[in-house]
Order: structure tokens, then C-alpha cells, then sequence
């Protein structure tokens, strides 16, 4: 399986990718990982990528590409994988497809998980981070012991500027600008699915397990066919 999860900032992409990888025996392939170790190289590609996530400016696609399309063709990828945070472009989804076409390949599936404003920003303004040691807690699902303390190392909990409810918004806002032609691009390619990502995570997690199964089903059944044929 080949697969593509989107969605905004806070819907739980990272979450759920996981669980696939887990269950289905794919690698969950997430740029942001990605770029940490190659910047962690110290290559030439790495410092190129450091550059620009240090100064806070988005990595060219022409370098992202070429990224992830290395990462897709090491071994653990060969019977497939879980994508996240990328394709975030038409022209990213694009280089994407010509990738897996020159392997021989196709992206089997996109998931969208479809979380309302109002949700994701009752997910992002209540995380709370440790100053001391980086653990992450949420005021509602996951509060610490003693209010404003790290139950690890009893630092100062302090909250992230990009969650403040007016920065969180306005991310949504540009995320929903320009993921809106990618979603349009997977809608007519008739391979984009969306699940609900209102619920908890295992609820989630069922409605998505059931879309990978039936699909799993699908392509055993059509490739009896062309065995009988």
C-alpha cells in the first residue's frame, strides 16, 4: 500500500500514520523526520536544508523532491508506505506520481482527515510544553499532576506562541488555501478518501483500519482475477 495522509495542523496525521505503519507493515515517512536526519548528515543537501528551516522559510520543492524520492527508494519502501507531511503542493504531488511511475509504482490511496476549526483549536491552545525537559501535556486529555508542572522534572509548563488561538486560526486559514487545489488534484485522480478526524483517536483509527482493509480486499480480488484470466 502506497498512501498519502493529509490534514490540518492538530488533526492527528502523525497518530494515525503510526498506527498504520504498526498494523500493515509500512514505514510512515514523515518529512519533518526526514529532514532532521539529513540535516543531522551534515551533507551538502543537509546544510541546504537547515538553512532554510532555520531562517523559518518553506524547503524548494526541487529539494524536497529529491528528498523523498531517495527516502522512497530504499529497500523498507518496496512494498509500500505511509507519507506525511508531503505532498503539500500540486507540483509536489506531481513529481510524486512521476516518481512512482518510473519505479513502476502508483499511490494506492490519499486520506484526508477532515477536523473542524473549532476542534483543532481546542487541541492546539491547550498543549502545554516543559521548559526543562520538552515533555508535552494537553490541559484536557492529558493534564499534569500539579497545574503548570512537568510531572517528569517539575519544570515550567509554558504554551507555544503558534498556539495561541489567533495564530492557530490563521494557520488553518493558509492551510486550507493551499492544500485546496491538492485536494482537487486527488479528487479527480479518484483516489482520496476522507475520514472524519472529529472523534478520539481510536474511533479514528477504526474508520480508517476498515478503509485500508476493504481496500486491501480490493486488490486481492483483482489480482485473482488476472490470475484466472
Amino acid at each position: 500500500m502506497r498512501i498519502v495522509i493529509l490534514g490540518p495542523p492538530g488533526a492527528g496525521k502523525g497518530t494515525q500514520a503510526k498506527r498504520v505503519s504498526k498494523k500493515y507493515g509500512v514505514p510512515h515517512i514523515a518529512t519533518g523526520d526526514i529532514f532532521r536526519e539529513i540535516i543531522a548528515s551534515s551533507s551538502e543537501i543537509g546544510k541546504k536544508v537547515e538553512k532554510y528551516v532555520k531562517s523559518g522559510e518553506l524547503v524548494p520543492d526541487e529539494i524536497v523532491n529529491k528528498i523523498v524520492r531517495e527516502r522512497l527508494s530504499r529497500p523498507d519502501c518496496r512494498d509500500g508506505f505511509i507519507l506525511d507531511g508531503y505532498p503539500r503542493t500540486v507540483e509536489q504531488a506531481k513529481a510524486l506520481d512521476r516518481a512512482l511511475e518510473n519505479a513502476g509504482e502508483k499511490l494506492d490511496l490519499v486520506i484526508e482527515l477532515e477536523v473542524s476549526d473549532d476542534e483543532i483549536v481546542r487541541r492546539l491552545s491547550n498543549r502545554r510544553v516543559c521548559r526543562n525537559c520538552g515533555a508535552i501535556y494537553h490541559l484536557i486529555n492529558n493534564p499534569p499532576k500539579i497545574p503548570g508542572k512537568c510531572d517528569k522534572c517539575q519544570g515550567e509548563l509554558y504554551q507555544r506562541e503558534d498556539d495561541r488561538e489567533d495564530i492557530i486560526r490563521n494557520r488553518l486559514r493558509v492551510y486550507r488555501e493551499r492544500t485546496k487545489p491538492l485536494i482537487d488534484y486527488y479528487l479527480k485522480r479518484g483516489i482520496l478518501v476522507k475520514v472524519n478526524g472529529n472523534p478520539k483517536v481510536n474511533e479514528v483509527w477504526e474508520q480508517i483500519r476498515k478503509i485500508l482493509d476493504e481496500q486491501i480486499a480490493l486488490k486481492s480480488s483483482r489480482s485473482d482475477k488476472l490470475m484466472d484470466g
